[in-house]
């Protein structure tokens, strides 16, 4: 791909927006970047492109910008559908994304995992097995190290894997993993997609490139994914599925068995494993074939499996107190997640819920609240939404930030107990990040420990 000279607008000052035109700038592009957000706002990377002679249009989007550039390369929490880049599609200039970009010059095999919860997760084990069995890697993407930053630091990996966001295939063109690994696709970003069939192609948009000598590693349980199969070129390995004949990962109790076509059987001790719920367990399912497919070896993926601890902020404890175990799970920003999270527990939960409202329907989540749920503490701009949904099922109330909340829910609890912290929204109502959320619910419970201490 032929950058020198070519005038290149970068959307979006982030992390990976900085990485990009920093790329692109050290390979001889005329490079210039926008932002919506004045520089104030932008942190200390704003004059490391400056230092690289780079151009900055901040505070806002100039139409002239966009319709001058050669080409326009988009981070992934920009909407591909702004009016500005309307207009220079209009004029003919191509628009891509930072992991198009990015995989125009990655010569390694990249394993990319989408889905609408579980990425992460099934990202960093999945790297974990390969890294066991000897392979170099490189794990990055949506999860905080972008692809661009590998091409641009000279590192060498035999494998790259990567996650990848619905916004970010919102923007490829070629990008082909040699494995695509999908986990679910249900509701969420709904206020930045027509609905929720455009959510869902953008999702499949993962396999489009790839051909009969790449592998799609599928959740065969997920009815979307299911309905969209058959059109995928590549090699379909099937993970949580009832159907013999395509069923590439068989779980009976601990024993996990891999089967791909022309191998032999590997057989996996799922015992050791650590991560809570069944839906972990299809993690780990998806992670193992995908590893496997990518020439992962047995051992490589047990020791993985065995010694891979949960991350923060999904399905984390942070503490007991007086009995009840407080559980982080701040990374369920969609209705979904918040199921999954209430079917890792048997015991009474007091469930605290609320934030940014993304368009989900908090009423798919009566029968599960009504079966775990013992109160219902909310928090944020959707506690009022949320209480329409499901406040008649449960003891509910409203508090004002995250300790009132913590402080609520123990109130509401006996030995035995689960507080569990899974919004079901963004955090940006009150937070910059979900991370800071989740910080937030495990210094609450540190307060609330200290003051129970003998």
């Amino acid at each position: 791909m032929e950058i020198a000279n070519k005038k290149i607008l970068v959307v979006g000052l982030a992390r990976t927006g900085i990485a990009t035109a920093r790329f692109l700038r050290r390979r001889g592009a005329a490079v210039r970047a926008t932002d919506m957000a004045a520089e104030a706002a932008l942190g200390p990377g704003v004059a490391e492109l400056r230092a690289l002679d780079i151009d900055l249009a901040l505070g806002g989007h100039r139409i002239e910008d966009f319709t001058a550039a050669d080409l326009i390369v988009l981070s992934p929490g920009v909407p591909h559908t702004l009016a500005p880049l309307q207009a220079a599609r209009g004029r003919g200039v191509p628009v891509i994304g930072e992991v198009e970009l990015a995989a125009r010059f990655i010569r390694e095999p990249i394993v990319a995992v989408s889905g609408t919860n579980g990425k992460t997760t099934v990202t960093e084990l999945l790297g974990r097995m390969l890294d066991a069995s000897g392979r170099r890697v490189f794990v990055g993407g949506n999860i905080g190290r972008p692809l661009i930053g590998y091409v641009d630091g000279g590192q060498t990996a035999d494998v790259v894997v990567a996650e990848i966001s619905s916004f970010q295939l919102d923007t490829i063109a070629t990008f082909r993993p040699a494995v695509g690994v999908l986990l679910n696709i249900t509701d969420d970003h709904l206020d930045r997609y027509t609905g929720f069939a455009a959510y869902a192609r953008s999702k499949m948009r993962l396999f489009e490139n790839q051909t009969a000598q790449d592998a799609a590693v599928l959740n065969g349980a997920d009815p979307v994914i299911r309905a969209q199969a058959a059109a995928i070129r590549s090699r379909r390995l099937f993970y949580n599925t009832t159907e013999a004949a395509e069923n590439c990962a068989a779980v009976v109790g601990t024993a996990l068995a891999l089967r791909r076509p022309g191998h032999e059987v590997v057989r996996l001790d799922l015992a050791p494993f650590r991560l809570r719920g069944p839906h972990n367990v299809e993690n780990a399912c998806a992670a193992a074939l995908a590893a496997l497919a990518a020439g992962a070896s047995p051992l490589g993926i047990q020791q993985a499996l065995s010694a891979f601890a949960p991350l923060p902020h999904r399905i984390e404890s942070v503490g007991v107190v007086n009995g009840v175990e407080y559980v982080n799970d701040s990374k369920a920003t969609n209705v979904d997640a918040v199921l999954r999270a209430l079917d890792c527990f048997t015991t009474p939960v007091v469930l605290i819920m609320g934030g940014l409202d993304k368009g989900g329907n908090f009423g798919l989540l009566e029968t599960a609240v009504r079966r775990r749920a013992k109160a219902l503490v909310l928090v944020g701009k959707a506690s009022d939404t949320i209480r329409a949904a499901l406040g008649g099922l449960v003891p509910t109330v409203q508090a004002p930030n995250m300790a009132a909340a913590v402080g609520a829910a123990a109130g509401r609890t006996v030995s035995g107990d689960v507080v569990l912290l899974s919004p079901g929204c963004a955090s940006f109502d009150m937070y910059p990040n979900y991370q800071a959320r989740g910080e937030d619910f495990r210094q609450a419970v540190q307060r609330l420990n200290k003051m129970n201490a003998p």
